[in-house]
């Protein structure tokens, strides 16, 4: 345990600091006082904080910095410009091979069991406000299917 120790010892005197969760207040103001304007704020805190919200406008150069807007005056929200894509995202082709899939003679008696499954839900639902049963069989068996269907079709586009 001597070594630990030493090698803790020696990291503690190099004086690194632990690092803050939240980044420090802008403008050095104290954490510790109320914020600017509040009913806590004493008469003389309320001037040194304005002074020092004025000082800092300008600092910033006046004319070259972003203006912030003033406590009495809504801020005002710029138009958001919308990129224009020139490159399209490439669409996936096995949803359209799937859903192709599915209504094909192969997969028709899992669709139509699904189909009815979902219509004997919906009627519950409305009836009971909670269905007895879900479809979840039928759906896999259903996407067991057009997945099957869907693969062959599906590495031939792909390759």
């Amino acid at each position: 345990m001597g070594v630990l120790s030493d090698i803790y010892d020696s990291i503690a005197s190099l004086g690194l600091r632990e690092a803050d969760a939240e980044a420090p207040p802008k403008g050095g103001a104290s954490t510790a006082s109320p914020a600017a304007g509040s009913d806590e704020e004493s008469g003389s805190e309320a001037e040194v904080n304005k002074a020092d919200s004025v000082k800092g406008k300008e600092d910033d150069g006046g004319e070259g910095g972003a203006e912030e807007p003033k406590e009495d005056e809504p801020a005002k929200e710029e138009p958001e410009e919308e990129e224009e894509e020139e490159e399209d995202e490439p669409v996936d082709p096995m949803t359209a091979i799937t859903e192709e899939c599915e209504k094909t003679k192969e997969c028709a008696p899992a669709k139509h069991h699904y189909d009815e499954c979902a219509e004997r839900v919906t009627s519950q639902t409305e009836k009971y406000g909670k269905p007895k049963e879900d479809c979840v069989e039928e759906f896999f068996h259903l996407a067991h299917c057009a997945t099957q269907c869907a693969a062959p079709k599906l590495w031939k586009q792909l390759k």
